[in-house]
């Protein structure tokens, strides 16, 4: 893993990388998550019960974010514990922790199987061509499995690679919840939950939640995660707002984030092209109305199990949305035990795990000899 850390900076990988694990780990498999990690007092030796072996997050390349980290110390420590596993599982991204790792595994011959997240694309920034050249485009091409979420990632894993690679879809999964949306229907709560990157357009959010406080004054509309960009203008709305239905409360640590969004009534995405978002499959999870834009990769499930609400894109349209699931208590309960039935049906973390106990077994041959599995990315 690139990078984790306390407050969840790195976003969905991380949680897609810990619930794979922990899923494996129950169907009997020994595994361990390398990554570089930032912003701990102390560094952890486990994340959510999953074994850990991390070093500091370097920033090998400044002013590129996440790209720009990397961690020699944690490849070398790779690099000599290779022998204990039988594949190396690694969440792949353009940065100098992922790629490097990905490289030795190939060196030291140990199974690869990559997992983009939508990371990998067609990039027109001046450093990508010359890594993609050096080890994006091998790694690719030489992993044993390449997983992808959408049509859209794989044919964009097709041209960064060169058409040669072994291309298997792969959902995330989220684990089965014994928690409930429970909303206080008296409070209602609109919540978006997520990195303040511009990818998330918090201010879409806010900017709807301006409109539609003069409608329901008694609705909350709550922004909950890291300042990752958006932080300043997010704070000069809110302020300006004079309202104290609209509020930003800070980063909170993955493991808290389940329990959070049961408090709220509806939950809102507004990014454009967001992959394979985990934070709408967690809240699905949990019984909660999502609404996410028409370019997000879960959409179509959306729209099809009436999970939710799905809008264009703009201010206006996701007012027109919210609208209606705001007047209307039954239709979003219903809306909500739809959320509910769609992950259930769709993104179950056991089938994702079964499937990728299948996919380590093809890779590391008819061996019956069970190492480990080792997850990296």
């Amino acid at each position: 893993m690139t990078l984790i850390s306390p407050d969840g900076a790195y976003g969905g990988p991380v949680r897609v990388a810990v619930n794979q694990l922990t899923a494996l780990a129950a169907a009997g498999h020994d595994v361990t998550l390398f990554a570089t990690h930032r912003g701990y007092a102390s560094p952890p030796s486990e994340i959510d019960g999953v074994p850990l072996v991390s070093y500091p997050a370097r920033t090998i390349l400044p002013k590129v974010g996440f790209a720009g980290l990397g961690s020699p110390a944690l490849v070398a420590r790779l690099s000599r514990e290779l022998a204990d596993f039988d594949v190396v599982h690694v969440h792949l991204a353009r940065d100098l922790v992922t790629l490097p790792a990905a490289w030795v595994a190939l060196r030291k011959g140990v199974p690869l199987v990559v997992q983009t997240h939508g990371m990998i694309d067609r990039s027109a920034n001046l450093l990508a061509a010359p890594l993609d050249a050096v080890l994006t485009r091998p790694v690719l091409a030489a992993a044993s499995t390449a997983f992808y979420l959408t049509e859209q990632v794989a044919v964009d894993l097709r041209e960064v690679s060169g058409e040669r690679i072994q291309l298997q879809q792969l959902v995330n999964g989220v684990p089965k919840s014994h928690k409930r949306a429970l909303p206080n229907e008296e409070d209602t709560e609109v919540l978006f939950l997520a990195r303040l990157h511009p990818i998330k357009r918090a201010r879409i959010f806010l900017l709807a939640a301006l409109q539609l406080t003069l409608e329901f004054p008694q609705v909350r509309f709550s922004l909950v995660g890291p300042d990752e960009g958006t932080g300043h203008e997010v704070r000069q709305i809110i302020e300006a707002a004079h309202n104290p239905n609209i509020r930003w409360e800070g980063p909170l640590a993955p493991g808290a984030t389940l329990a959070r969004m049961a408090e709220a009534s509806i939950y809102v995405l507004p990014s454009i092209e967001e992959t394979f978002p985990m934070t709408v499959l967690e809240a699905a999870s949990i019984g909660i109305p999502v609404v996410i834009s028409r370019s997000c990769g879960l959409a179509p499930q959306v729209t099809a199990f009436d999970a939710g609400r799905v809008f264009g894109g703009s201010v206006n349209e996701l007012v027109e949305v919210l609208r209606p699931l705001l007047a209307d208590r039954d239709s979003r309960l219903a809306t909500g035990a739809n959320a509910l039935r769609m992950s259930i049906e769709l993104f179950d973390m056991e089938r994702v795990a079964a499937t990728l106990g299948e996919t380590y077994e093809t890779a590391r041959g008819t061996s019956a000899h069970r190492k480990g599995i080792d997850h990296h990315g």
